[in-house]
């Protein structure tokens, strides 16, 4: 029995240090496959003057409102997650076609939502495009990490020319290390002399990646750009930045406005509800069109995302006239089912006598020519703002009154 035993226990010990080599060699594979994607820290002047910013304290940038986490509750939440958080069917897309989107809007303002937070944007006779991300999965590893539900609805090479690349931030569903790396090379081969730009700090990304200096516009909160016809202004949101456990807020986050001489567009990027906003409208507005985060919220973090209601609060308080709701139907990144931020978005906008757009992923929209909104997604449960209400904390109730300033 004695040797029975010693038996058992060698192979116990072996097969603990096999899984121990196991999870070491994934761990280096993981670091090795990543690491050009992790990107680099700022350094020399560019890290100079993001110590200048009013953003940056203590050696990282910080929000005026700091961000809520509860932990408890986001353990909480993986065991009481919706059934629905993908899709159980094909989603519907639309092939963006390429000599549509090279066409200037009749309107002069047109949106082309390629799915999340990745659109182009035709304003006044210039073309931006938000956020790019085409790869299969956002992460640093090919291999693991949230799946996109679509292929991209139009393919890099097929892309219109472009003026300016805004990146909102430097995490994986915003920043996308190959995307960046294609869209460098198609300026390259094309000649356009489109920017990039992004917040302090992320500069250091794409230079590392191998984008010229020449290129990269790094902006703080409230800075100003030409692009062509219109001006680009770095606006304040309320989030967080980090590609690793060890760079957290370590560059800065935003949105952007874009201002034409006829038209002006917002495109919140990732934020939280914060006072701030009103202050945007008020200096920057009103906007023709709101591009605006409404998805992957939860009440374990009200302060990282808007969530439905709190987006269509956004865009009164940036006094906007039409909303197109953005952050959604790509990717599985909340407990929410996937569906749940449009179906809320819509009541609520509802309620606000707020005009919302809901192209399909791959779809154009001029905000001028559209009157009602379209539906397409299909009809799964979800829970109400009632059942599951997002409250961003450090934020004044806004008055939801249609008609009355917010």
């Amino acid at each position: 029995m004695n040797a029975w035993r010693v038996g058992l226990s060698r192979v116990g010990r072996r097969a603990a240090r096999w899984v121990v080599v196991l999870a070491l060699s994934i761990a280096i594979s993981a670091v090795l496959s990543g690491w050009r994607a992790f990107g680099r820290r700022a350094d020399g002047e560019r890290r100079a003057r993001m110590e200048r910013s009013p953003q940056f304290r203590d050696g990282s940038f910080v929000n005026p409102e700091p961000l809520r986490n509860d932990a408890w509750l986001t353990l909480e939440g993986m065991f009481t997650a919706s059934p629905y958080r993908a899709p159980s069917e094909p989603v519907k897309v639309v092939a963006t076609d390429p000599a549509s989107v090279a066409a200037a809007p009749p309107s002069g303002l047109r949106a082309t939502w390629l799915g999340h937070s990745s659109l182009l944007v035709d304003i006044d006779g210039a073309r931006v495009l938000t956020d790019p991300v085409w790869s299969r999965r956002v992460s640093p590893i090919e291999w693991v990490g949230p799946e996109r539900w679509y292929d991209p609805t139009i393919a890099i090479a097929s892309l219109p020319r472009l003026d300016a690349i805004v990146v909102s931030h430097d995490h994986y569903d915003h920043l996308d290390y190959p995307t960046i790396a294609s869209l460098n090379a198609l300026l390259d081969a094309t000649g356009w002399p489109a920017k990039f730009i992004v917040p302090l700090g992320v500069g250091a990304h794409l230079a590392y990646w191998g984008v010229p200096e020449a290129r990269i516009v790094e902006v703080d909160w409230w800075d100003r750009t030409r692009v062509g016809p219109i001006e680009i202004v770095c606006t304040p949101a309320r989030h967080a930045s980090g590609r690793t456990l060890f760079d957290k807020d370590a560059n800065l986050w935003a949105g952007y406005a874009l201002l034409g001489p006829k038209h002006r567009a917002y495109f919140s990027g990732d934020t939280g509800l914060f006072p701030g906003m009103r202050d945007v409208g008020a200096r920057l507005g009103p906007f023709d069109l709101t591009m605006i985060e409404v998805g992957e919220y939860d009440a374990a973090w009200p302060d990282w995302h808007l969530g439905p209601e709190q987006a269509v609060d956004a865009h009164r308080l940036v006094r906007g006239r039409a909303l197109l709701p953005i952050h959604w139907a790509l990717l599985n990144l909340a407990y929410h089912g996937w569906t749940e931020p449009i179906e809320r978005a819509s009541v609520a906008s509802d309620r606000a006598a707020v005009k919302v757009l809901t192209p399909r992923p791959g779809e154009s929209v001029e905000p001028e020519l559209e009157s009602s909104r379209v539906r397409w997604w299909p009809d799964v449960p979800w829970k109400t703002a009632e059942q599951d209400p997002i409250v961003a904390t450090r934020m004044p109730p806004v008055d939801r009154t249609p008609g009355h300033a917010p």
